[in-house]
C-alpha cells in the first residue's frame, strides 16, 4: 500500500479501522482499505481463537487497546468457535459521488452483541 503516504499512517489507519469494526460490527470504506483490513481483521480474529498469553500481547501489540482487546477475545471470537476463515465479508457498494472511488462495506459475518 503506498498512494503517496508512509508506513505510519497506513498502520494507523488499519488500526482505526479495524477497531471499529470490532465496535460496530461493521464499516464502510474504499474498496481498497476494506481489503486490507480484512486481512488484519482475520488474523486477529484467528489469534483470538487460541486465547494464550502470547496471543492476547500480540493482539493488544496491534490493538493498543484493553477494551477492545478484551471485545475481540471474550465476544468476537467465541463467535467463531471452530471455523477456519471466512470470518468478515466485503460488500460493494458502488462509486462515491465526487472522486468516483469504488466503496464497500466490511462486515463480520456473524452478529455480535452491542451491549457487551
Amino acid at each position: 500500500m503506498k498512494c503517496g503516504r508512509d508506513r505510519e499512517y497506513w498502520k494507523a489507519l488499519v488500526r482505526n479501522q479495524v477497531i471499529s469494526l470490532f465496535t460496530h460490527g461493521k464499516i464502510k470504506t474504499t474498496l481498497k482499505k476494506a481489503k486490507l483490513t480484512r486481512s488484519y481483521a482475520d488474523w486477529l480474529i484467528s489469534l483470538a481463537q487460541n486465547n494464550t498469553l502470547h496471543n492476547r500481547r500480540l493482539a493488544l501489540k496491534f490493538l493498543v487497546d484493553k477494551k477492545i482487546t478484551n471485545k475481540l477475545f471474550y465476544d468476537i471470537a467465541p463467535l467463531f468457535k471452530g471455523i477456519n476463515g471466512g470470518y468478515t465479508r466485503i460488500i460493494r457498494l458502488g462509486f462515491r459521488r465526487g472522486d468516483n472511488a469504488e466503496m464497500a462495506l466490511l462486515e463480520l459475518t456473524r452478529e455480535i452483541n452491542q451491549n457487551a
